[in-house]
């Protein structure tokens, strides 16, 4: 049996006193470029790979919400270095978005689709297959998640 997406992976915060795994395939990968993105991470976009959320787990520390905290969105934190490492969308409790800079092995991911162009950095540019000046309609994500699990980038 082939392992495409080499897993499972494991990631963590700077100081690494929260860690986590994950176990399946990733659904999605993407380029944020809103403001509140480029405002959490210090760069011009916020670059992030969805899991299934039943494939992912913390396996140390107690990770805390921090950054923008609302009835949508829960932004998953190391509670001693500040680290930003997931978020779990509350429509979305199927999946978790983790911060690719949190993964021990990151540097093959590439974001499958950008979101928020109208408000990157003019220089800035990603090969997202998909682009989009703000969200997609809802229905567009079934068929961007089908073809991510076809042509995404893997590891190597």
């Amino acid at each position: 049996m082939t392992n495409p997406w080499n897993l499972p992976w494991q990631g963590g915060c700077r100081c690494d006193r929260v860690r986590f795994q994950v176990t399946g395939a990733p659904i999605l990968s993407s380029a944020c470029h809103c403001t509140g993105c480029q405002r959490m991470t210090g760069g011009p976009y916020s670059l992030s790979i969805a899991v299934p959320a039943e494939r992912f787990e913390v396996i140390e520390g107690e990770p805390v919400l921090g950054g923008l905290q609302s009835s949508e969105l829960r932004h998953f934190h190391c509670p001693f270095c500040k680290s930003w490492l997931y978020t779990q969308p509350a429509a979305l409790e199927f999946m978790v978005n983790i911060r690719v800079s949190a993964l021990d092995t990151r540097l093959w991911v590439v974001p499958f689709v950008e979101t928020w162009t109208r408000e990157k950095f003019p220089w800035v540019s990603t090969p997202a297959e998909y682009s989009f000046e703000s969200l997609p309609e809802l229905e567009a994500w079934e068929w961007i998640m089908k073809d991510f699990s076809l042509r995404g980038t893997r590891p190597s």
